[in-house]
């Protein structure tokens, strides 16, 4: 942190989160319930420095909706972190729907990262090119489907008060907006939002979503996402430590590189880099 000039870090588990074997639902409360409070115990100890998503392993709806409870009021959770995927149900199926309708109740913050993109009830992993690495651009298809299977099954619509955080810039979801909100209309497609129109995602996108910077966001892959939203949903991110420093410091140098090109206005870049964060965060303390 000190290295990139990073003043406060959210802290959260990435893939495989902690539902690690389908079916075995005490693992993952087991593994679920250690994470979260070694991240809460952490957050106590550098209130100033770190905060933390608590883990929620969807694949077990039971025990996700009693560690929402104990994750915000015992060990004050900034937020929630979910996977794109739990074994091959993405976000946005219907037997997460009681977990979604009480994180809206709390007006929770869910920030989401993508995982190895998977056949449903826990089939094999559905990676056509294996002999890349998964992180490399599977990830960033996995967040598509998730953002798109979010709205179109209408959890978007259903739960106004979630926050969700879509890392890496949106993945490829921002270039498919208008593909995947006219073709379902068009074809009147059962079970969809009839809410879904490119217009309506981009105002909820303007008020219900933040993007974060992690990865190769600059200069061209960030410029798709303003095509959507503006500054104001736009935060800093690294994945370090999942992302080796020795990948995040070149990457926050060309951050740092191309931001003015980007964002000519300083006030801009300000909020990108922190004010954004700030704002968001301490509607939360």
């Amino acid at each position: 942190m000190k290295s990139i000039n990073v003043t406060k870090s959210v802290l959260s588990i990435s893939s495989p989160g902690t539902h690690l074997k389908a079916g075995d639902d005490a693992l993952a409360r087991k593994l679920t319930r250690y994470v979260n409070e070694f991240a809460a115990a952490l957050k106590k100890r550098k209130p100033e420095q770190f905060g933390f998503f608590a883990s929620l392993p969807l694949a077990d709806a039971q025990g996700c909706l009693e560690e929402i409870p104990y994750a915000l009021d015992q060990l004050h959770a900034d937020g929630f972190v979910v996977l794109t995927n739990f074994h091959g149900s993405y976000l946005g199926h219907k037997d997460f729907d009681p977990i979604f309708d009480e994180l809206n109740r709390r007006k929770a913050i869910v920030f989401m990262h993508p995982t190895t993109p998977c056949l449903s009830h826990g089939g094999p992993a559905a990676t056509p090119l294996p002999e890349f690495p998964r992180p490399m651009f599977e990830f960033l298809f996995d967040t598509a489907r998730a953002v798109i299977n979010l709205f179109l099954s209408g959890t978007v619509s259903r739960c106004p008060n979630i926050t969700f955080l879509v890392p890496h810039v949106g993945g490829t979801f921002p270039p498919l907006i208008n593909r995947f909100a006219n073709v379902g209309p068009a074809l009147n497609l059962p079970g969809i939002d009839r809410e879904v129109t490119p217009t309506w995602i981009k105002q909820r996108l303007n008020q219900q979503f933040y993007f974060d910077t992690a990865g190769w966001a600059f200069p061209e892959q960030i410029k798709g996402l303003l095509q959507y939203v503006t500054v104001d949903r736009v935060l800093y991110g690294s994945d370090f430590p999942f992302t080796p420093l020795k990948i995040v410091t070149p990457l926050s140098q060309e951050h740092d590189q191309y931001l003015p090109e980007v964002f000519p206005d300083q006030e801009d870049r300000e909020k990108l880099c922190s004010r954004n964060a700030l704002q968001l965060f301490s509607r939360r303390s």
